[in-house]
């Protein structure tokens, strides 16, 4: 993704990281804060530390997660900017169709009958 242009390719890795649940547990858990990569591998005991950097690999694919480096530690961060495209791509205008749905119903219910 670059420039703000978005192509199949760039949808295909984001719905492919967001399709396993231990990647969309870690994007849980940085949408709170940023974590080191330690904790994050801590939140996950029944994987290996290994298992856990590959789910990290896939989102930083992805460009859900930012990882900066600070000294000897892995900070990882939540760009929530690849989903925010996909709700405007697919989710918007439904989600606009429901709104002026409510508006007709609200004002139906409104209207006095005589």
């Amino acid at each position: 993704m670059l420039g703000g242009v978005v192509d199949d390719d760039t949808y295909d890795r984001v719905f492919k990281a967001l399709a396993h649940r231990t990647r969309r547990r870690i994007l849980d858990l940085l949408r709170d804060q940023p974590r080191t990569t330690g904790e994050l591998c801590g939140a996950f005991p029944d994987l290996d530390r290994c298992t856990t950097m590959q789910h990290l690999g896939a989102l930083e694919r992805a460009g859900l997660v930012i990882a900066q480096r600070k000294g000897r530690e892995r900070w990882n961060h939540l760009d929530a900017l690849p989903i925010k495209l996909i709700q405007a791509r697919w989710i918007g205008d439904y989600a606009r169709s429901s709104v002026e749905l409510l508006a007709t119903l609200k004002a139906d219910l409104e209207t006095p009958t005589t």
